[in-house]
């Protein structure tokens, strides 16, 4: 989620009905005017950096799985909802990167992080969102992955995860634990929910809207609890679409708008009776509660997200989320930083850790502060050694936690969580 200060809380909504969300994205579309308009570890922990005639490149970290990565990209129509940000838009689209280890990557082609059209929204959007990232002077569109475009999957079962990044943050920053878990034997699926996320590139534009799709938040959504409801129960509901649409291409369909070819074996290689969610903030958020409303998510991993309702009025106490309430039967990992720590953190937390049966467990990052769970966290070093962003930018953004450090702790503790609960060991396809 945005965050201008140090001691903002972050706290999202669960509830309310299809016409309130029609009326609060009426509203948000029309005040969005204005915003409309890696990391190579080495061994001795340095920064590898790249200049180029359009600008500084950053350089996302390699991932130390056995797996070489394919990667393809889906654009899903759910005609049975209507977008609840725009109400000129009479279905909801949402935007889909799969990563999967490969069969082979010789001869396709290593795909970039973001696409140039998001790139050069992602460049005017994302400094207004996140106060110290430059203005200029970074080549977003050069950024490389180490996933190969529409490479084979290697024709064994595979255990499922969806990614749901941060409020306002697009799927894109969740690329480097994306790919390191696909090394590591999973298929996974970063979730963009398009007029949330900063900037959502869709296969082509139509009638109603055009290619690039910017985000409806004009300033902190959460100082709105109408709006914090409107972007919970919409990113609770992508995800069951998508999990919905996962289990059509296991069934051998063609998903999305353009019914197009999926990757060799992709489709059989889900294995969609182990399925696990992660998320950041507000994709933490949903990562929970997803889980809580929907018995298909067998695990999940909330990277800082809160589990209470924003207060109605200031002064009061906000309403727990029904995950916090009522507990899960599932595992739940609740992973924080010692920077974004506040007592609405250590509230919704202390309620989910309560309930019996020992299911959540609570892990902290130190030196480090909420953004250190995206690519920010190698991203950020390098814009700093590259003079392009303040030490103070950086530690307000990820911490002052080295790279070479927060890097592999934060894929260590997430990676762990799902080998032990969703081991990536599959069958071989009959």
């Amino acid at each position: 989620m945005f965050r201008q200060h140090r001691d903002g809380s972050e706290r999202m909504n669960r509830a309310g009905g299809e016409e309130r969300a029609a009326a609060v994205g009426r509203r948000i579309v029309t005040k969005s005017a204005v915003l409309a308009a890696g990391l190579l570890l080495t061994g001795s922990g340095g920064i590898a950096r790249a200049h180029t005639a359009e600008g500084f490149t950053v350089r996302l970290p390699a991932p130390t799985g056995p797996h070489r990565i394919g990667t393809t990209t889906l654009h899903l129509v759910d005609h049975s909802r209507r977008d609840p940000w725009d109400a000129t838009l009479p279905v909801r689209e949402v935007m889909v990167s799969v990563f999967y280890p490969a069969r082979t990557v010789r001869g396709y082609p290593v795909a970039r992080q973001m696409t140039q059209d998001a790139a050069e929204l992602f460049a005017v959007i994302d400094p207004a969102m996140h106060q110290g990232l430059p203005k200029a002077g970074v080549n977003w569109a050069a950024t490389t992955t180490h996933a190969h475009t529409g490479a084979p999957a290697r024709p064994v079962r595979r255990p499922v995860l969806l990614y749901s990044p941060g409020g306002g943050d697009p799927r894109t920053l969740g690329t480097g634990t994306a790919e390191e878990l696909a090394s590591r034997g999973y298929v996974v699926v970063t979730i963009d929910h398009p007029g949330d996320a900063s900037e959502v590139d869709f296969p082509r534009g139509t009638r109603h809207r055009k290619k690039v799709r910017p985000t409806v938040f004009r300033t902190d959504p959460r100082k709105d609890p109408g709006l914090f409801r409107t972007a919970i129960d919409t990113r609770i509901a992508d995800t069951r679409f998508v999990l919905d649409t996962l289990e059509a291409v296991a069934a051998g369909h063609r998903p999305g708008a353009e019914r197009r070819a999926l990757p060799e074996n992709l489709g059989e290689a889900l294995d969609l009776r182990r399925v696990g969610m992660y998320g950041h903030s507000a994709g933490g958020t949903t990562a929970a509660e997803a889980m809580y409303e929907d018995h298909r998510i067998r695990a999940a991993v909330n990277l800082e997200g809160y589990l209470n309702h924003p207060p109605a009025k200031p002064g009061r106490t906000g309403e727990l989320f029904p995950v916090a309430r009522h507990g899960v039967d599932r595992p739940l990992l609740l992973l924080g930083t010692d920077g974004f720590r506040d007592e609405d953190i250590d509230r919704s937390w202390s309620a989910m850790l309560a309930h019996p049966g020992g299911h959540t467990r609570r892990q902290q990052l130190d030196h480090a502060t909420h953004w250190v769970f995206t690519d920010y966290a190698a991203m950020a070093p390098q814009l700093q050694a590259a003079g392009l962003m303040t030490a103070d930018s950086r530690i307000e953004l990820v911490g002052a936690i080295d790279p070479a450090r927060s890097v592999p702790a934060v894929r260590a503790h997430v990676c762990a969580f799902f080998a032990r609960h969703l081991p990536p060991s599959g069958a071989p396809l009959s």
